[in-house]
């Protein structure tokens, strides 16, 4: 028996707010354990909760960026259950009114056309603690850490449309470029900015029935997700296929053993209205002027990339996938660079050497400024592309011009023939034999040549310049 799978997600993204969602507290969890604590995040008696207007609007920013509806009035509730990085024993959600409703967002499908992947709703709800467990020891111990209890979070609930461990990958590597896009978050699932839950059953290819799904945790990378919701399709239909019931319950991905385990009953705790975070109300005049707020986002960025540029679909694609990344490129179109050249030299020389240092785009010393510096010279052959990149490196550790590095390291491209001619001419009596292959049609030897003459001048010649020289003194093609 044939089978399919259906997918729904859960996803949880921590806003980039400078405090808690519900008290003044630093929102900053990876800090010395139990800092940035209160009355209010540690639930004392008496305390009481105040809504952070960051947290509202940046989720708010978030809600539009994924196309959903904002609700003019949405609510809190108490989602109880009992656990030990809980310290209130209930969560504040949005269970029963949710921020925003529907929304989505559109894939390339792996037959290639569009394929258009819906969301149910967003809602706004607090994190809880940390459990941090020291194992080592005559007794094991779990610690809390409150510092993140009550940081601020959304979650995004997707509709059981994906069919394939593909369309949940492409969904959110789609989604994380869309948040990062309106500033609400850094959305990293291996900084745990962004988690992911995924519930999956299977059914009979064509049946329109749904079964009994289970919930896989522990994912930390878009790569686990594909594969825990592979192996886990492929356990479940082996499963029914056996006969065996599928049971409902939460299993945990085990990416070195690259498979599911189970971990514990599924549960729901009852969820009630709470009585003392004050509804929200959202006008239509403050929508209307958040939507206004809202960045050109990726598509948008891309087709104009296309219009403008004259890139291909895939390269406008790559460039806009990052805000960061289509920043900079419109940095260097601002220089004045050609759009292809820019293309090239950030995908190929500047990004991977930035991922090299382990830095940000944003805080590169290469400034677009200093690049275009450098590929004006490039362009107008006053230094060679060997020669380009090693100044590039060196822009890095050395905050002068780029023309005052070149002047300094003699990094400049000597095109003058008069200068060139002993040197071609030594170059081509020392190599009688690569001489002879030219003038009998072999178009290797002149590769050869050329590097020669390259090596012979210190890599500074220009290397058009040494190939029509060379090609008119052997009578060859250049």
């Amino acid at each position: 028996m044939d089978f399919e799978a259906v997918i729904g997600l859960e996803i949880h993204v921590e806003l980039n707010c400078a405090t808690k969602l519900f008290c003044d507290c630093p929102n900053r969890p990876g800090d010395p354990p139990n800092t940035h604590i209160c009355p209010t995040c540690l639930w004392f008696p008496g305390a009481v909760p105040r809504l952070s207007r960051q947290a509202l609007e940046k989720a708010a920013l978030l809600c539009l960026g994924l196309e959903g509806e904002l609700q003019p009035v949405s609510a809190f509730d108490q989602k109880v259950y009992y656990y030990p990085d809980l310290p209130k024993g209930y969560q504040l959600s949005q269970a029963h009114r949710p921020l925003s409703r529907g929304g989505g967002i559109e894939i390339p499908g792996e037959d290639g056309r569009p394929r258009r992947l819906r969301i149910h709703h967003i809602h706004m709800e607090e994190d809880v603690a940390k459990l941090v467990h020291e194992m080592e020891g005559r007794l094991p111990i779990s610690l809390v850490d409150f510092n993140r209890a009550g940081a601020p979070l959304v979650e995004i609930v997707t509709e059981p449309d994906f069919r394939t461990p593909y369309e949940a990958m492409e969904f959110l590597k789609a989604l994380r470029t869309r948040v990062r896009y309106v500033g609400a978050s850094e959305c990293s699932m291996e900084n745990g900015t962004m988690r992911v839950d995924a519930n999956i059953s299977v059914r009979p290819a064509g049946s329109d029935r749904m079964n009994t799904k289970v919930e896989v945790k522990n994912m930390n990378s878009v790569r686990h997700v594909g594969d825990a919701i592979a192996h886990e399709i492929g356990r479940q239909s082996a499963a029914v296929q056996a006969g065996e019931a599928v049971v409902l319950h939460t299993r945990l991905w085990d990416p070195e053993k690259k498979v599911t385990v189970p971990m514990r009953a599924k549960f729901e705790g009852p969820c009630v209205p709470d009585p003392v975070v004050p509804v929200i109300e959202l006008s239509a005049e403050w929508i209307a002027d958040l939507r206004g707020r809202l960045p050109e986002m990726p598509a948008a960025r891309a087709e104009r990339f296309v219009a403008r540029y004259e890139l291909n679909a895939e390269e406008a694609a790559f460039l806009s996938a990052d805000p960061e990344v289509a920043g900079y490129f419109e940095g260097l179109m601002a220089e004045g660079v050609a759009p292809r050249m820019a293309l090239h030299w950030l995908s190929t020389q500047l990004l991977p050497a930035v991922r090299e240092r382990e830095a940000a785009l944003d805080a590169c010393p290469v400034t677009p400024a200093r690049l275009a510096g450098l590929l004006r010279m490039l362009a107008g052959d006053e230094i060679n592309a060997k020669a380009a990149r090693e100044v590039l490196g060196l822009l890095f550790d050395d905050d002068a011009a780029p023309e005052a590095i070149v002047r300094r390291h003699g990094f400049g491209q000597v095109s003058d023939t008069a200068a060139l001619e002993q040197l071609i001419d030594a170059v081509l009596a020392a190599q009688p034999a690569a001489v002879a292959d030219v003038k009998s049609g072999q178009g290797k030897a002149m590769g050869f040549l050329i590097g020669q003459a390259m090596q012979a001048s210190g890599g500074k010649a220009n290397p058009k310049v040494i190939r029509e020289m060379l090609a008119k003194k052997l009578g060859a093609n250049s």
